[in-house]
Formats: structure tokens, C-alpha cells, sequence
């Protein structure tokens, strides 16, 4: 018997990305509000429609682009390249998810330094960095006191998952340092590690514990004073991609 397309029933690839940055101390997430329907004017992910000349990760690495300016770091480049980190979080197919028609959405997970204001595109009226806690209230309030009405589609439970896999990866990888910038001191990356995982740390411990955890950090030979006080010593990530021993996350 031969193929018939039309025996099976249309539907539309998508990709959604989980931006991830820390600024001012918090975990923040890349949201846009829609400026078309469906859920117009509400926020949601960043995203977009798989072109039928792109594979996935061509689709991810264009949006992340065209909302960031930022291009995804190529894995054969030196660790301390200044693209952002960007792989595959998980695949979204409830037949309900779109209003439109059936999408299945592969989002894709991207983490950065602390980036500038970002750019809205495509359908997107305005774009702008929430934290995480905000975006996920779902009916509470946000910091400026202004009601925050559910992200769009199923995009709360695609943060909370790429939330926690950053929370996750930081404890067995060096995934950390993909927040910071080329060169870093420990404080710097602690205060990330405080962003993602929401508690605070020990300095001389984290310090202890990073500096002697095998391949994870190289020292520059620099200094710096950006943080007031006395200089403090710069580190790039080294070529460690596992931590052994892990950095494990406190009981909250």
C-alpha cells in the first residue's frame, strides 16, 4: 500500500527556550510577552517554529540569537569562549498545549552572563529578565507589586524544569562557570551557585571546596578589585567537565 501523508494528521515542531542568567544576585529567566494571540499579552518563553530547513538544535540556536544576540558555544572551542551554553531540556506533546493546533515543543535550555536588556522579536511585543520566583508565582505578585497572570501554554512547568536542571547540573559539572564571565574570582562564581540554588553559602568552605576540586578552576595570574576591598584572585574554568567530588546542594 502506498504512503498517504493525509491519512495522518498535521502537526507543527516548536522550540521554547529556558534563558537562564543571574543579575543582581538572582536567578533570572528571558520572558516575553506575546503580542499576537493565542495568550496575547501574556508572558511566556522565548520560542519559535522549527523552519523546514533547520534541524532542532539550528532552531534553538536561532532564537537564542534573534532574542539575545548571543550565539551558542561551540563545544570544540576553548571552555572560555564567550558563547552561551545551550543543550536540550525535554519534549512537551500534550495534545492541549496549543490552542492552535497540536505543537510539540523541544525546549532547550541556555545559561549565560549577566546579559543586557533584551531585544523583543517575532511575535513578541516586549521582552524583559524576570526572576525565576516571579515567573513562577502563577497568580501572585511580582517585585514591582503588579499582579503576574500564569506563563503561557505549558511554559511554567518548561521553566520549573529548567530550572531544575541547572540546580541539578551545578552540583556534578562545571555547568557554574557558563554564568560567569571568561575570567572570575570565587566569589563571583559562589554568588552564582547562592542564585541557582537559593541559599546562602560559606565562603571559606565554597572556597576550599572549588579550589581544590580537580580540573574545575585555572588561575589567571590576575587580580582584581571590581568588588571592592583587596584584590581578589581572577580564575577562568578549566577542563574539568564532572566535579570529583561533587558540589552538593544544602538541604532548604
Amino acid at each position: 500500500m502506498p504512503y498517504d501523508p493525509s491519512a495522518f494528521p498535521p502537526f507543527a515542531v516548536t522550540v521554547d527556550l529556558v534563558v537562564l542568567t543571574v543579575r543582581r544576585h538572582s536567578l533570572c529567566a528571558l520572558a516575553v510577552r506575546r503580542g499576537e494571540p493565542p495568550f496575547q499579552g501574556r508572558w511566556a518563553l522565548p520560542g519559535g517554529f522549527v523552519r523546514d530547513d533547520e534541524d532542532l538544535s539550528q532552531a534553538a540556536a536561532r532564537e537564542l540569537a534573534e532574542e539575545t544576540g548571543l550565539c551558542a558555544h561551540d563545544p570544540a572551542a576553548p571552555a572560555q569562549d564567550n558563547g552561551a551554553h545551550l543543550e536540550q531540556l525535554a519534549t512537551y506533546g500534550d495534545p492541549k498545549r496549543d490552542p492552535r493546533m497540536r505543537v510539540v515543543s523541544v525546549a532547550h535550555l541556555a545559561l549565560a552572563p549577566d546579559l543586557p536588556a533584551p531585544r523583543a522579536g517575532g511575535d513578541a511585543s516586549n521582552a524583559r529578565w524576570a526572576p525565576v520566583e516571579e515567573l513562577l508565582a502563577q497568580g501572585g505578585y511580582g517585585r514591582d507589586g503588579e499582579p503576574v497572570a500564569p506563563l503561557a501554554f505549558d511554559h511554567a512547568q518548561i521553566l520549573a524544569d529548567g530550572v531544575e536542571r541547572a540546580r541539578s547540573k551545578i552540583e556534578y559539572s562545571s555547568l557554574a562557570t557558563a554564568f560567569c564571565p571568561p575570567e572570575f574570582t570565587v566569589g563571583e562564581l559562589r554568588r552564582v551557585y547562592e542564585a541557582v540554588w537559593g541559599v546562602a553559602l560559606d565562603p571559606r568552605n565554597f572556597h576550599r571546596k572549588v579550589t581544590g576540586t580537580p580540573g574545575f578552576l585555572v588561575p589567571t595570574g590576575g587580580t582584581t578589585t571590581r568588588q571592592g576591598g583587596r584584590p581578589a584572585q581572577l580564575f577562568r574554568a578549566g577542563g574539568a567537565t564532572l566535579l570529583n567530588p561533587p558540589m552538593l546542594r544544602p538541604e532548604v
